[in-house]
């Protein structure tokens, strides 16, 4: 599936971003527009700030898995 559609059926989900740098970001992918894709990433402390990465900086969009279900807590040793 081409980039654009993978991100169009994505907005609203946390995603892993990985970048044609090697890097990757994570977040909400919160809209595409303009051939670039807008996602609200955590900072630290309370600060999200919304960034924009262009379709040819962008090697992959990755839904985040789910949870396994139920969760259990494992012990801490």
């Amino acid at each position: 599936m081409p980039i654009q559609q993978k991100a169009y059926a994505l907005i609203g989900r946390p995603v892993g971003v990985s970048l044609m740098d090697g890097t990757g970001v994570s977040g909400i992918l919160c809209s595409v527009q303009g051939g670039s894709i807008y996602v609200i990433e955590y900072l630290y402390h309370t600060q999200f700030a919304t960034k924009h990465y262009t379709f040819n900086q962008v090697r992959d969009i990755l839904p985040y898995p789910q949870c396994p279900q139920p969760y259990t807590p494992q012990p801490l040793y």
